[in-house]
């Protein structure tokens, strides 16, 4: 499948480099699966789109290539990459490490003054949920784990797991409109919570170690159900 329209150029904010611009807008609709494993990405249609010339485009190519998000055969075609289960695997492995080891901190403070704010995001997690707002319900997803490492004086690493996380964030995503999956996600995410406001780090750790492996011990499932995102 060719790709025939992205974002206009009136979308771009002057402000910012635009190949930045242009990485982020591609990432988003490759890890919302809006631009599906196997789509062909062509060059000369994304310049005429976002009214820029080849060289903010081929940057923000490269960087989703250097994700592994995208793949550029030269003189060729430019692909959006087939999910990697392998990879995922590894991203996996990351991000629970960096994960446990925050809140083995968050659990140990003095002042866990940060719990409301984590309450209020399930809370609405859970409003996401109940109106199938996918999109939402992502977004408040990735926040609450990039607090978890952030208020543990680590948001750094969070963006290190971001970069090595694309192929297991498209199989979430693809993992997410499973019924029963949203209203599990906020079930997990409140049994952590709990378990920080009780100062129990083992349990807040078992809870995530669980949480962060559940969309990828359904990978064979997803991957029969939709062959052709997956790479042998």
């Amino acid at each position: 499948m060719t790709i025939a329209t992205f974002r206009s150029a009136r979308d771009l904010d002057a402000s910012r480099p635009a190949a930045e611009q242009v990485f982020e807008d591609l990432r988003q609709r490759i890890i919302t699966l809006q631009l599906e494993p196997g789509t062909a990405i062509n060059r000369a249609a994304l310049q005429a789109s976002y009214g820029l010339s080849s060289t903010p485009v081929r940057d923000a190519l490269t960087r989703l290539s250097e994700e592994g998000l995208v793949e550029i055969f030269p003189q060729s075609a430019t692909r959006v990459s087939l999910i990697d289960i392998a990879a995922a695997r590894q991203a996996q492995f990351l991000r629970r490490a960096v994960e446990q080891e925050a809140l083995r901190i968050l659990a140990a403070m003095p002042d866990r003054d940060f719990v409301p704010e984590l309450e209020s995001m399930v809370v609405r997690q859970r409003a996401c949920a109940a109106a199938k707002d996918h999109d939402g319900f992502v977004e408040l997803d990735y926040l609450f784990h990039f607090r978890l490492v952030e208020l543990a004086g680590a948001g750094d690493l969070f963006a290190l797991v971001r970069r090595q996380g694309g192929q297991i964030d498209r199989i979430r995503r693809l993992h997410l409109p499973v019924a029963g999956k949203m209203r599990e996600i906020v079930r997990e995410h409140g049994l952590i919570v709990k378990a920080l406001q009780a100062g129990d780090a083992a349990t807040a750790q078992a809870q995530v170690r669980d949480h962060l492996s559940r969309s990828l011990a359904y990978a064979a499932t997803l991957k029969a159900a939709h062959p052709g995102y997956f790479r042998d």
